[in-house]
Protein backbone atom coordinates (compact mmCIF):
# COMPACT_ATOMS: atom_id res chain seq x y z
CA UNK A 1 0.00 0.00 0.00
CA UNK A 2 2.87 2.21 0.70
CA UNK A 3 4.19 1.62 -2.37
CA UNK A 4 1.10 2.17 -4.08
CA UNK A 5 0.76 5.79 -2.16
CA UNK A 6 4.42 6.95 -3.69
CA UNK A 7 3.75 5.76 -7.25
CA UNK A 8 0.52 7.82 -7.32
CA UNK A 9 2.40 11.19 -5.77
CA UNK A 10 5.17 10.32 -8.43
CA UNK A 11 2.24 10.48 -11.14
CA UNK A 12 1.54 13.42 -9.49
CA UNK A 13 4.49 15.38 -9.53
CA UNK A 14 5.14 14.28 -13.01
CA UNK A 15 1.42 15.54 -14.45
CA UNK A 16 2.47 18.55 -12.55
CA UNK A 17 5.98 18.62 -14.26
CA UNK A 18 4.09 19.11 -17.42
CA UNK A 19 1.55 21.43 -16.88
CA UNK A 20 4.42 23.81 -15.71
CA UNK A 21 6.14 22.97 -18.58
CA UNK A 22 2.88 24.31 -20.91
CA UNK A 23 2.51 26.89 -19.22
CA UNK A 24 6.08 28.02 -19.35
CA UNK A 25 5.65 27.01 -23.27
CA UNK A 26 2.70 29.14 -23.65
CA UNK A 27 4.45 32.19 -22.13
CA UNK A 28 7.32 31.80 -24.01
CA UNK A 29 5.19 31.50 -27.52
CA UNK A 30 3.62 35.09 -26.08
CA UNK A 31 7.07 36.61 -25.60
CA UNK A 32 8.11 35.56 -29.00
CA UNK A 33 5.35 36.64 -30.55
CA UNK A 34 5.80 40.26 -29.40
CA UNK A 35 9.11 40.39 -29.79
CA UNK A 36 8.12 39.02 -33.95
CA UNK A 37 5.65 42.00 -33.79
CA UNK A 38 8.04 45.17 -32.48
CA UNK A 39 11.05 43.32 -34.92
CA UNK A 40 8.40 43.34 -37.82
CA UNK A 41 7.29 47.12 -37.16
CA UNK A 42 10.84 48.00 -36.41
CA UNK A 43 11.71 46.57 -40.19
CA UNK A 44 8.42 48.38 -41.82
CA UNK A 45 9.85 51.44 -39.94
CA UNK A 46 13.15 50.85 -42.14
CA UNK A 47 12.44 50.65 -45.00
CA UNK A 48 9.79 53.28 -45.32
CA UNK A 49 12.80 55.74 -43.85
CA UNK A 50 15.18 54.49 -46.73
CA UNK A 51 12.45 54.54 -49.57
CA UNK A 52 12.24 58.24 -48.05
CA UNK A 53 15.56 58.96 -47.61
CA UNK A 54 16.22 57.50 -51.12
CA UNK A 55 13.92 60.21 -52.70
CA UNK A 56 14.78 63.03 -50.19
CA UNK A 57 18.72 62.51 -50.67
CA UNK A 58 18.76 62.88 -54.87
CA UNK A 59 17.20 65.79 -56.34
CA UNK A 60 17.05 64.11 -59.35
CA UNK A 61 14.74 61.55 -58.03
CA UNK A 62 12.81 63.55 -56.15
CA UNK A 63 12.01 66.06 -59.31
CA UNK A 64 10.99 62.83 -61.19
CA UNK A 65 8.70 61.69 -58.85
CA UNK A 66 6.89 64.95 -58.13
CA UNK A 67 6.90 65.57 -61.38
CA UNK A 68 5.39 61.55 -61.77
CA UNK A 69 2.92 62.26 -59.11
CA UNK A 70 1.78 65.54 -60.60
CA UNK A 71 1.05 63.73 -63.98
CA UNK A 72 3.59 66.40 -65.86
CA UNK A 73 5.69 64.88 -69.04
CA UNK A 74 8.90 62.87 -68.15
CA UNK A 75 11.38 61.31 -70.43
CA UNK A 76 11.32 57.80 -71.20
CA UNK A 77 14.12 57.19 -68.23
CA UNK A 78 12.13 59.32 -66.38
CA UNK A 79 8.82 57.14 -66.88
CA UNK A 80 10.67 54.04 -66.35
CA UNK A 81 12.53 55.77 -63.12
CA UNK A 82 9.21 56.94 -61.80
CA UNK A 83 7.54 53.20 -62.74
CA UNK A 84 10.30 51.50 -60.23
CA UNK A 85 9.65 53.84 -57.36
CA UNK A 86 5.93 53.38 -58.20
CA UNK A 87 6.53 49.49 -58.04
CA UNK A 88 8.67 49.62 -55.20
CA UNK A 89 6.49 51.55 -53.04
CA UNK A 90 3.83 49.18 -53.71
CA UNK A 91 5.47 45.97 -53.21
CA UNK A 92 6.17 48.10 -49.92
CA UNK A 93 2.82 48.37 -49.27
CA UNK A 94 1.68 45.09 -50.17
CA UNK A 95 4.22 43.52 -47.74
CA UNK A 96 2.62 45.72 -44.95
CA UNK A 97 -0.80 44.42 -45.70
CA UNK A 98 0.38 41.04 -45.38
CA UNK A 99 1.80 41.80 -42.52
CA UNK A 100 -1.06 43.44 -40.80
CA UNK A 101 -3.46 40.35 -41.85
CA UNK A 102 -0.76 38.46 -40.25
CA UNK A 103 -1.53 40.18 -36.86
CA UNK A 104 2.04 42.39 -37.33
CA UNK A 105 0.09 45.65 -36.83
CA UNK A 106 -2.91 46.21 -34.83
CA UNK A 107 -6.38 47.95 -36.36
CA UNK A 108 -5.71 51.39 -35.11
CA UNK A 109 -2.12 51.10 -36.79
CA UNK A 110 -2.97 50.10 -39.92
CA UNK A 111 -6.22 52.39 -40.00
CA UNK A 112 -3.52 55.15 -40.17
CA UNK A 113 -1.69 53.49 -43.42
CA UNK A 114 -4.64 53.38 -45.09
CA UNK A 115 -5.75 56.42 -44.38
CA UNK A 116 -2.23 57.58 -45.76
CA UNK A 117 -2.43 55.53 -48.76
CA UNK A 118 -5.83 56.81 -49.43
CA UNK A 119 -4.52 60.08 -49.94
CA UNK A 120 -1.96 59.57 -51.38
CA UNK A 121 -3.22 57.60 -54.28
CA UNK A 122 -5.83 59.48 -54.84
CA UNK A 123 -4.04 62.79 -55.16
CA UNK A 124 -1.74 61.16 -57.48
CA UNK A 125 -2.64 61.73 -61.00
CA UNK A 126 0.07 59.39 -62.66
CA UNK A 127 -2.04 55.98 -60.25
CA UNK A 128 -3.78 54.86 -62.87
CA UNK A 129 -1.17 54.86 -65.76
CA UNK A 130 1.18 53.03 -62.97
CA UNK A 131 -0.89 50.69 -61.07
CA UNK A 132 -3.59 49.51 -63.70
CA UNK A 133 -1.01 47.43 -66.31
CA UNK A 134 0.63 45.70 -62.98
CA UNK A 135 -2.54 45.25 -60.58
CA UNK A 136 -2.44 41.63 -61.50
CA UNK A 137 0.36 40.89 -59.99
CA UNK A 138 0.12 41.53 -57.09
CA UNK A 139 -2.09 39.58 -54.36
CA UNK A 140 -5.95 39.72 -54.85
CA UNK A 141 -6.14 40.76 -50.71
CA UNK A 142 -4.15 43.39 -51.15
CA UNK A 143 -5.47 45.22 -54.77
CA UNK A 144 -8.63 44.57 -52.97
CA UNK A 145 -8.07 46.81 -50.18
CA UNK A 146 -6.06 49.12 -52.24
CA UNK A 147 -9.09 49.67 -54.89
CA UNK A 148 -11.12 50.19 -51.84
CA UNK A 149 -9.42 53.31 -51.04
CA UNK A 150 -9.91 54.82 -54.52
CA UNK A 151 -12.09 57.37 -55.16
CA UNK A 152 -13.61 56.01 -58.43
CA UNK A 153 -12.39 52.58 -60.75
CA UNK A 154 -9.37 54.36 -61.80
CA UNK A 155 -8.49 50.93 -63.91
CA UNK A 156 -12.14 50.51 -65.84
CA UNK A 157 -11.61 54.54 -66.72
CA UNK A 158 -8.46 54.07 -68.33
CA UNK A 159 -9.44 50.69 -70.44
Amino acid sequence: MNADKVNRWLKLGANMGVLLGIILLIIELDLNRDMIRAQTRSDVSAQIAAHLELIGSDPQVASVKRRGDAGEELSADEEQQYFLLFVANKRYWENMHYQYRQGMFDEQEFDAERTAWRRLINNNRSFAKSWCPIRQTFSPDFVVELESLLEKDVCETTR
